[in-house]
């Protein structure tokens, strides 16, 4: 019997150990809250780097989108319907949460064709809180690829053609870290929601 009695009693003993690393774990990192529209990341997840203009011809990187938390939306302005409908939730959504600094960005897929001019008039009628994205082809590329979305050019009759690309909506904190994804369908009474359960994490930097 004794024998058999310190091989259990350290078997609870480094059981006991993990429980207490595992709830101690839990205590330092709290759980991401769970939201309706999509996920929130336990962690913030930085971007790496990118390099656009916006629609005046500024400099635009993950730096420059530091001090404000940002919704940040990959589209086109030739867009028929995914867009301007997204683009128009998020607009009623900024209205319906007092969130301090809250901007929306629009990141161009179709560089061809959205000019920083093209891209400033588009967003404009959706509010002025929103703000335009776009440069050479080389750096939307490293942009999509830091926020992990896709996108592909589709050839129409005619000669024309339209881009597919993720309907995905990215939570940036103030330091421009993606704090949280909303995914379709959005609903601006939801997402409100759901930004009012991530506003301590979206606090604009004094």
């Amino acid at each position: 019997m004794k024998n058999r009695y310190w091989p259990v009693m350290g078997a609870i003993a480094l059981a006991a150990g993990i429980a207490g690393v595992i709830v101690g774990r839990m205590l330092v990192s709290p759980a991401a809250p769970a939201l309706a529209s999509g996920t929130a990341y336990p962690s913030p997840r930085e971007l790496s780097d990118f390099a656009l203009v916006d629609s005046q011809g500024a400099p635009a990187t993950p730096a420059s989108l530091r001090g404000h938390p940002t919704l940040v939306f990959f589209g086109f302005t030739n867009c028929p319907d995914v867009c301007p409908t997204t683009l128009a939730t998020l607009a009623m959504t900024q209205k319906r949460i007092a969130v301090p600094g809250l901007r929306i960005a629009l990141i161009s897929v179709d560089p061809e064709r959205d000019t920083p001019e093209q891209l400033g008039r588009y967003v404009a009628s959706f509010g002025s809180e929103f703000i335009g994205l776009t440069g050479s082809p080389p750096e939307i590329v490293k942009a999509s690829r830091a926020f992990g979305v896709a996108s592909s050019r589709v050839e129409l009759a005619g000669g024309n053609y339209t881009m597919d690309h993720s309907a995905t909506v990215f939570v940036l904190d103030s330091e421009a870290r993606i704090v949280a994804v909303f995914t379709p369908p959005l609903r601006a009474d939801a997402l409100a929601r759901d930004l009012e359960q991530l506003k301590p994490s979206l606090a604009t930097r004094s």
